[in-house]
């Protein structure tokens, strides 16, 4: 008998970070770090079930920004070479890591991690892993949905043009990437606001997420609770957060991931080992980073000085655990809530991917063995992708969602407070100008053409929410900042190119390629 439908949703996003222009930049190595312990790791574990018959349901977004930097020449190469190093050191490592049995067994597991991402990358996806993620798309395990173009927050832009353009080129980017137009979007950082519905049904989008209270509080009261997804006026279906299973997964104090026998993220040889072992591993400046390689397991609320050795073994033995009781959690859950409501409840539980792997190491051996769990059935748990629910059930109750995000309190204060408020007034005033531009120029040639589509590059990357994001959380607050002023620089420089009808050639080459992204790239998104 089947209780529940377990909807997991994982949602892939890095900012743009791109830079020719320098040998190396550590920004860039956000992107390594993600494949090496998130992307790759996820992609081994669906081939793994693929090839054991075992039957998954997943969604993933993968972000516009994130799919071009995963097919960007130059990256790749980059990575490769990074990767190089990391499993010559891992090499060296296993050598160096011989006094403890557990240093013995974390060495071999970091050597496999990357000798793992060498072979998925080149022998198993021949150097495209968004072709490794289609594959599963196309066979129906994996329901790939897109996000706004450059994760931009809708609510807090200017106009529904400008929501539009977003809606538009990530529509566009993602049909070029995968073959097909995408069935479902995530709406950067689950920001909703009246209207958002509309814009989505104009681009055939049929489902996009929210957080918990954004159906919870909408009108009329739903029906189902979160448990079922909801039709909106102009149409699209919105999946609600599950709470329970946010809670398990998320708080670093009361879920998995806190667990004293997983591995300790904030403890890295970059910073412990001796400067002389890790000479031409680090950059040209040899100042200490984060490495990847982490002997030291979470332990507790201690200093990190005082961190215990991780073991592997006992790490995957919690894993494993942890899956059994998750599922087991959801039979509960859902039997109650099957007797409750009437009708099988959808249990959408929503992360962001990087949590898995990247943040939370034993992450994808979790969900490896959630659904092996599932799979088995005798929890009366099915897993289902997004667009497989609402191909099950197409009756769903019609409200009002109520404006939200899934950020603090629910409300958009982590992406409009007063350390970000200053970036709004620049951004709106090029978001104005640039729909001026568009309409001004409604079929354009030439170096008229490039110059507008670069516009239009420029400004989106400017709208990206990481960058508010960054500001309000205190991280690498210079780059977030260098990153807006350069895009708005640059979007000034072309505007009066264009409306002068004077064009530096030299200078919009350099800038289409530092900012490459969405070749497809056609200005009138705007119009």
């Amino acid at each position: 008998m089947i209780y529940g439908k377990l909807c997991i949703v994982l949602h892939a996003h890095l900012p743009w970070v791109r830079h020719p222009e320098h040998v190396e930049f550590l920004e860039e190595d956000w992107l390594f770090e993600a494949i090496s312990e998130t992307y790759v790791p996820l992609l081994a574990a669906f081939d793994r079930m693929r090839a054991d018959g075992v039957r998954f349901r997943i969604t993933m977004t993968m972000t516009p920004p994130l799919v071009e930097m995963l097919r960007d020449p130059m990256l790749i190469a980059r990575y490769r070479a990074r990767l190089k190093k990391l499993r010559e050191l891992a090499k060296l490592e296993v050598e160096r890591r011989t006094t403890d049995p557990r240093l013995v067994r974390s060495a071999a597991m970091h050597l496999e991690l990357y000798d793992q991402a060498a072979r998925v990358l080149d022998e198993r996806c021949h150097g495209d892993l968004i072709r490794g993620f289609r594959d599963h798309m196309e066979e129906g395990s994996l329901e790939i949905v897109t996000c706004p173009a450059t994760h931009g927050y809708l609510p807090l832009m200017s106009g529904d043009d400008v929501r539009r353009a977003q809606l538009r080129a990530a529509v566009k980017n993602y049909t070029k990437h995968f073959g097909r137009r995408p069935r479902g979007i995530w709406l950067s950082e689950c920001a909703y606001a009246p209207g958002i519905d509309a814009l989505l049904e104009e681009q055939g989008l049929e489902f996009f997420f929210v957080d918990s209270h954004s159906v919870l509080l909408g009108d009329p009261r739903p029906c189902y609770g979160t448990y079922a997804p909801v039709r909106t006026p102009a149409g699209p279906a919105a999946f609600a957060r599950d709470i329970e299973t946010g809670r398990q997964v998320w708080s670093a104090d009361s879920g998995y991931p806190g667990d004293p026998d997983y591995r300790e993220f904030y403890r890295d040889i970059g910073f412990d080992a001796p400067i002389e072992d890790l000479r031409g591993f680090l950059h040209a400046d040899e100042a200490r980073r984060s490495l990847g390689f982490k002997y030291h397991r979470v332990t507790g609320k201690v200093p990190l000085f005082q961190k215990e050795l991780y073991d592997p073994e006992v790490a995957k033995g919690r894993a494993r655990q942890h899956a059994e009781h998750f599922v087991h959690n959801r039979h509960h859950q859902c039997k109650h809530l099957l007797g409750l409501l009437g009708r099988v409840p959808v249990v959408t539980s929503m992360y962001d991917a990087e949590l898995f792997g990247h943040w939370w190491f034993e992450g994808p051996w979790f969900l490896e063995h959630v659904f092996r769990r599932a799979h088995e059935g005798q929890d009366g748990i099915v897993t289902r992708h997004a667009a497989e629910i609402l191909d099950e059930d197409r009756d769903l109750q019609t409200l009002h969602v109520n404006p939200s995000s899934w950020g603090a309190e629910g409300s958009s204060q982590v992406w409009l407070n007063g350390q970000n408020a200053w970036i709004y007034r620049h951004v709106h005033h090029a978001e104005r100008e640039m729909v001026e531009l568009a309409k001004a120029h409604p079929e354009g040639r030439g170096l008229l053409r490039r110059s507008l589509n670069q516009a239009a590059r420029e400004l989106l990357l400017a709208q990206s929410s990481d960058w508010a994001f960054i500001l309000t959380t205190g991280s690498v607050v210079p780059y977030a900042i260098r990153r807006i002023r350069e895009h708005l620089h640059r979007f000034r420089n072309l505007r009066d190119q264009i409306r002068s009808g004077r064009f530096l050639e030299d200078r919009l080459s350099d800038w289409e390629g530092r900012d490459n992204v969405f070749p497809e790239m056609d200005y009138r998104i705007y119009v």
